[in-house]
């Protein structure tokens, strides 16, 4: 192996995605190889080590994953010779997995990384095939690995330095003009306001295994969302129909982008029976960008409220639909399907547009709201701060969305999805965003929710209900 370290770091990467798939939040910790829950929190604890040799360009020896051990074996040792830390299992983070599903799981994972031209037979030998793309984020770039452990140094990634991000985005970023900050490093530590503790209560994993059940897809899964287990404890989660892989790729979005598969017509009754078991009083239903479509996907999101209506009468509804190019015939579709709430995220300001959302358009963005807004809906937006912008931008960009009677708006901090996404500019502090929600209800707009943890379906629920009181 010509990068042991990078190989090492592979090895923790199939362990982390593998729990992710499970509910379990996990990571590394600086000079600690192995895989980590809360590794930057108050109480880190390993629930995964490395034990590798290599040598002759072979590897010996692999990993071990915690399942269901009898914890108390590890109070009589000093595991890894780390005497400040704890470890733990799935089955003290509250996951009960069959080790069958879990070995098909980690196997999957392992040739995803390594071998993704590999297929598995019944016996599990893998065979060389055709080349199948798997990785989880494809527009000519993968999920990246960074160089050596730490990743590239501190201000080295708008000069272009191999840190995974697209030679294209970085030279978008400086078109824009925006290399007045130096990037935060790809391995620096979040700032303590940007860590989220794992909660997977008995209601997320309910909701988790209702999404599955009904082979349903969440935006808080495929965008990495940080609240996600907050939300889904709460009962609440944003459906994102039209499949999973979308037409546009953003800079700072992680949703696939391979070529989509058709529509499916039973999807709107699958989401409606979702909404029933799960006693939802508002749903929030999202969409990749379809621009395959004659109508950018519009009648299917029509006919997702429909159903939710039919089956679930007193339920609210939330859409946060693309800008459909703009076709008027395809806005007047999704207005007429009259959700209780429009939203449409102009996501930046006008500087970054082109290096953010390059198949988007700020004035574009504004129209659609303006449109939804005359025809008499309740109507929202997002920005994602932490990209280059400028903290008076972003009060510019309150204004034009208070200009066009944007009735809701959300602020949140940027997180990098992976290392060919974006750079994160900086961390804005909790006060900015106290300072945006100020100025921006004071510009007119009734409900601004903002913090860095913040997304756009953040409080949906308690922010419609303020604007309609």
């Amino acid at each position: 192996m010509a990068d042991t370290a990078a190989y090492v770091e592979g090895l923790e990467q199939v362990l982390i995605d593998v729990l992710s798939d499970l509910g379990v939040v996990a990571g590394r910790l600086p000079r600690c190889t192995g895989v980590w829950v809360d590794g930057e929190g108050i109480r880190p604890r390993k629930i995964a080590a490395i034990g590798v040799r290599i040598g002759r360009a072979r590897t010996m020896h692999g990993f071990a994953l915690n399942v269901d051990p009898d914890m108390a074996w590890f109070d009589r040792i000093v595991p890894c010779g780390i005497t400040d830390k704890g470890v733990t299992s799935l089955a003290e983070e509250g996951v009960v997995v069959d080790p069958a599903e879990l070995n098909e799981r980690t196997t999957a994972a392992f040739l995803a990384r390594f071998m993704p031209e590999a297929a598995i037979d019944a016996a599990g030998v893998a065979h060389r095939v055709a080349p199948v793309d798997l990785a989880p984020f494809t527009r000519g770039e993968g999920a990246g690995t960074p160089v050596g452990r730490d990743g590239v140094g501190h201000g080295e990634e708008f000069a272009g330095q191999a840190d995974g991000t697209s030679v294209r985005l970085l030279t978008r970023l400086e078109e824009a003009g925006a290399t007045e900050h130096d990037p935060v490093r790809l391995r620096a530590r979040k700032p303590e306001w940007m860590r989220v503790p794992l909660d997977t209560g008995p209601e997320y994993r309910r909701i988790k295994a209702t999404m599955r059940e009904f082979d349903l897809v969440t935006v808080c899964e495929e965008a990495g969302c940080p609240n996600i287990s907050e939300c889904w404890n709460d009962g609440t989660a944003t459906f994102m129909v039209l499949g999973e892989r979308c037409t546009r790729a953003c800079g700072f979005c992680l949703v696939d982008t391979r070529k989509p598969a058709l529509p499916d017509a039973a999807e709107p009754g699958r989401v409606a029976e979702a909404v029933a078991l799960m006693g939802l009083r508002h749903a929030v239903i999202t969409m990749v960008a379809r621009d395959d479509l004659d109508d950018g996907g519009a009648a299917h999101v029509a006919a997702v409220v429909a159903a939710i209506r039919e089956r679930v009468p007193g339920c609210q509804i939330e859409t946060l639909v693309s800008d459909v190019k703009g076709d008027a015939a395809s806005l007047a579709i999704l207005f007429a399907a009259s959700p209780d709430v429009f939203n449409h995220n102009i996501e930046t300001v006008a500087r970054l547009q082109r290096a953010v959302r390059p198949s988007a358009g700020y004035a574009r963005s504004l129209s659609v709201l303006a449109r939804a807004k005359a025809a008499g809906l309740t109507t929202k937006s997002s920005i994602i701060v932490g990209m280059g912008e400028t903290a008076v931008e972003v009060e510019q960009t309150l204004r034009d969305l208070a200009a066009v009677g944007t009735d809701i708006v959300t602020i949140g901090q940027y997180l990098r999805p992976t290392s060919h996404h974006l750079p994160v500019a900086q961390w804005w502090e909790p006060a900015q965003f106290e300072a945006w929600k100020v100025a921006g209800e004071a510009m007119g707009i009734g409900h601004v929710e903002s913090s860095p943890l913040t997304r756009s379906s953040y409080h949906a629920q308690e922010a419609a209900v303020s604007v309609s009181s």
